[in-house]
């Protein structure tokens, strides 16, 4: 309790300051990096070379000393003056508050009290302050600060494949030497509010071999965009997904603006289906890439995205309308609104309305022959 406190803690009312190594006192410390198969000996083997190799381009990059403070508790701290951050060693490993342990009786008793500032003067910082573990965002000129959504697919693919504005970590970069075995990409962190914490997440990113070499020899454009055209393709389906459970929630009328309850049963039932496909995003996206035909793979993906968007829509059925009448109006408008949202022009889905498109003309065109 005591080491993730006084490594981790965040700002907490006057005199209780965070640390230094997050992006302002009510941030969290983010950790992302490649870990090998095996047990925790490995990993850190592993991140112990990649801190050696690094260290000297981390004291160039963020003006920090060779020589430096490095156990930032075996100094004297009366509460009242802050370490300079470029006194301090590239690993230092450091200390928010002031608290002393004391042997009485054979139980160690802590004794805590307030300073009137940080142990780091790194404020301005922002969080970039060289953690080999923690992304940062490069445009914003500050730490990753997690949110409640913790790794998502999305804020994972980022950080992974590079779409976005963040700095891969050194620890998650994979080399040629680390050998052949199978690596996951492990991303782990704390979301933090206002003087409360607001659960712990963590994610294991699989890697399937392609996608390891890929990293490895710094060909990412194709997984970037790959990833990056799920992402949106699930928010095209989800869209979709919504306007029909909208639909089907205000008794079948056809309309672009719901009753407000119809719009929160909607988002209600939409975000299972979301979280379904989150859950299997990377498992999926691997298979695309290790696919001999990635056209079929990606094809085939989208179509059991839609056969799970229609399914959930069909389990909200019972909580739509009641009465007979409106209860087979609801629902068939609903289903329409969802097979002709996917299949007109205006589709979020346009590789799936093209292929639909195509397979009825082709049955036409059989129909025509019979």
């Amino acid at each position: 309790a005591l080491l993730s406190l006084q490594t981790q803690e965040g700002f907490l009312g006057a005199g209780n300051y965070g640390i230094s190594r997050m992006n302002g006192g009510f941030a969290s410390r983010p950790a992302l990096g490649a870990v090998p198969r095996g047990n925790w000996g490995r990993r850190w083997y592993q991140d112990i070379n990649v801190l050696l190799d690094n260290r000297s381009e981390i004291i160039e990059r963020h003006e920090l000393s060779d020589d430096g403070i490095a156990l930032v508790w075996t100094l004297a701290w009366d509460g009242t003056k802050s370490i300079a951050f470029g006194s301090l060693d590239p690993f230092y490993i450091e200390i928010c508050r002031r608290i002393r342990l004391v042997s009485s009786n054979d139980v160690i008793v802590a004794y805590a009290t307030g300073s009137k500032v940080a142990r780091i003067e790194a404020k301005q910082l922002n969080g970039q302050t060289g953690d080999p573990w923690t992304p940062i965002n490069i445009s914003d000129a500050k730490a990753l600060s997690l949110g409640g959504k913790g790794f998502d697919y999305k804020l994972a693919a980022e950080l992974v494949f590079g779409i976005g504005n963040y700095r891969k970590t050194i620890t998650q970069v994979i080399h040629e030497e680390d050998g052949t075995e199978s690596h996951v990409i492990l991303a782990q962190g704390v979301t933090r509010g206002q003087g409360k914490t607001e659960g712990y997440h963590e994610r294991r990113i699989p890697l399937s071999p392609k996608v390891r070499r890929l990293l490895i020899r710094k060909q990412t454009d194709q997984l970037a965009a790959t990833a990056e055209k799920r992402i949106k393709e699930i928010a095209g389906m989800r869209a979709v997904l919504w306007g029909a459970l909208a639909t089907l929630f205000d008794n079948g009328d056809v309309k672009e603006r719901f009753s407000d309850g119809a719009k929160d049963k909607a988002n209600r039932f939409t975000k299972p289906f979301e979280l379904s496909e989150d859950h299997r995003f990377f498992t999926e996206l691997n298979a695309e890439i290790e696919a001999d035909d990635q056209e079929q793979a990606h094809l085939d993906w989208l179509l059991s995205m839609a056969e799970r968007a229609e399914a959930t829509l069909k389990r909200a059925f019972d909580a739509g309308p009641r009465s007979s009448e409106q209860r087979y109006r609801a629902r068939a408008a609903a289903l329409s609104r969802f097979h002709g949202t996917l299949r007109g022009d205006k589709s979020p889905l346009t590789d799936l309305r093209d292929y639909y498109r195509e397979l009825k003309m082709h049955k036409e065109t059989e129909h025509d022959f019979a």
